[in-house]
């Protein structure tokens, strides 16, 4: 099998592919500092011949698929497929992989360091200090900038994937009670409890969004829950922005009806006016979609998407997790 990978990958990683497949050709996107389009991808895997792709951002459209049916799969190194056609991949009768959990450990690391930040109001404190404020015998900062601690808050997640229970794992040690909501997931765990959304907003001092997009979870998020939150209460979303209705949040944020923000994901990216708003308010901690950005999420989602293939093609278990189109099992046989 000749496999192109367009993905960052390490190097110890594209060798693990080379023993157990044959061939690879690394092309990653990054080179050209951006994915490729679709007129791209088609002439890569035409000059390259391959018989399997594995991508991360790059343009993975129907035409794609159509120009070259006969791949064996197509390995996507995210959680969420949605640069690929996947019912087209379907249709050919092509497995499609993801590396879901690939950056579960960057994200839950930023969510304690934004949320500690915001709490303690650090940044707020820095530029007083680098604006020289700081007066003689004065306890101005001591006063002004005193904040909270996690230690004794109750922690809401609106989805219980890996993201939130690996948040979950890390903060229940400061301690925090760990409150979730998931009608899809169950955990064993007598420290998290499972609880209705309405329970979950009214109840916690923070609440923090992991949802994936779908027709049922796209505005799930609106006035009538915000306006259940706590007044000091803290509004978290590093998942997806379609899934919050952002003007019932900007509206709890300006009106002072939470306490603020942390958003780290955007209606629009590069974000409008109304994003800006968000962004620019003082109670908002806002990042540029990096929640999930280190370099190890990179390693991560060449050991998941390794392991899925092996899993699959080696040891003949179909029915891993990492199988996007599970119907492709009764379209084709690879």
């Amino acid at each position: 099998m000749k496999i192109l990978v367009t993905a960052p990958y390490y190097e110890k990683a594209l060798q693990v592919l080379k023993e157990q497949f044959g061939e690879v050709i690394y092309k990653p996107w990054k080179l050209q500092e951006r994915a490729y389009n679709e007129g791209e991808l088609i002439a890569l895997l035409g000059e390259t011949g391959a018989d399997a792709l594995i991508t991360e951002h790059d343009h993975v459209t129907a035409p794609v698929i159509e120009a070259y049916p006969h791949l064996r799969f197509i390995g996507v190194c995210r959680g969420t497929p949605s640069n690929v056609a996947v019912a087209t991949a379907t249709a050919k009768g092509i497995p499609v992989f993801n590396t879901p959990a690939r950056n579960a450990q960057a994200v839950a690391e930023m969510f304690i360091a934004n949320l500690i930040n915001l709490m303690r109001n650090t940044l707020e404190g820095i530029a007083w200090l680098e604006g020289e404020n700081w007066e003689a015998g004065a306890h101005t900062s001591y006063l002004q900038f005193k904040g909270n601690e996690i230690a004794g808050k109750t922690i809401g997640m609106v989805g219980f994937g890996a993201v939130g229970q690996t948040i979950a794992n890390l903060v229940r040690h400061f301690p925090a009670k760990i409150l979730y909501y998931d009608p899809f997931f169950s955990s064993n765990d007598a420290a998290y409890q499972k609880v209705g959304l309405e329970e979950l907003f009214s109840k916690s001092d923070v609440v923090s969004i992991h949802l994936p997009v779908n027709s049922d979870t796209e505005d799930m998020i609106g006035e009538n829950l915000i306006g259940l939150m706590k007044k000091e209460a803290i509004f978290v979303n590093t998942a997806r922005a379609v899934v919050v209705q952002r003007e019932a949040l900007l509206s709890a944020i300006e009106n002072g009806r939470i306490r603020g923000a942390i958003l780290d994901v955007f209606d629009h990216e590069p974000p409008d006016a109304l994003d800006y708003r968000l962004i620019h308010h003082k109670n908002v901690l806002a990042t540029p979609h990096i929640a999930g950005a280190t370099f190890e999420v990179e390693d991560h989602h060449a050991d998941i998407m390794n392991h899925a293939l092996r899993a699959f093609y080696v040891e003949g278990n179909h029915n891993i997790r990492q199988l996007v189109n599970r119907d492709v099992l009764s379209v084709k046989t690879h």
